[in-house]
């Protein structure tokens, strides 16, 4: 495979498949709680998305995160993972008005500080779903090093649970 093969293999980050506003068609989620920003690449066949968030100096959680040295929490690494992954579920058939609570997450792991002015990449492929469970391997990256990762797990509690 040449190199001009891969190019065409996986979109470009400039790529957009969703934008915000189609995100937020498809998860619950909203500013300032909404960390992604958008989808750039979705392959059902792969069980794989990725998805984008810009990290700005004005993000909410720098305000006490730390003052001086603003840096992302972890748990909302975590968390943009776990939306994005909230984005492939959402898209497939049956599950599209359904809402996911995480049931676990495993072998997490932080290995580089997010800070504004970072570009995070969140890339999910999901290893299983079913009906009411699911799980997948996420890793967010910076300019291709690994920033966090985690295997996460979540379960689709019956509707009457969310009432």
């Amino acid at each position: 495979m040449t190199d001009q093969d891969d190019a065409a293999a996986s979109p470009a980050p400039s790529t957009t498949i969703h934008t915000v506003r189609e995100i937020e068609g498809l998860i619950p989620h909203r500013w300032p709680f909404l960390l992604v920003d958008r989808i750039v690449a979705y392959d059902p066949d792969e069980s794989r998305i990725v998805g984008i968030k810009g990290i700005t100096a004005t993000e909410w959680f720098f305000q006490g995160h730390f003052p001086g040295l603003p840096v992302m929490p972890g748990v909302l690494q975590v968390e943009a993972l776990a939306q994005t992954m909230a984005v492939y579920v959402a898209k497939q058939p049956g599950f599209g008005d359904r809402i996911g609570l995480f049931g676990g997450i495993e072998a997490c792991r932080f290995k580089r500080m997010v800070v504004p002015g970072d570009t995070l990449r969140l890339e999910v492929t999901m290893e299983k779903l079913g009906r009411r469970f699911g799980r997948g391997r996420g890793v967010a990256s910076v300019d291709g090093e690994v920033a966090c990762e985690a295997t996460l797990t979540f379960i689709i509690p019956d509707a009457s649970v969310l009432r």
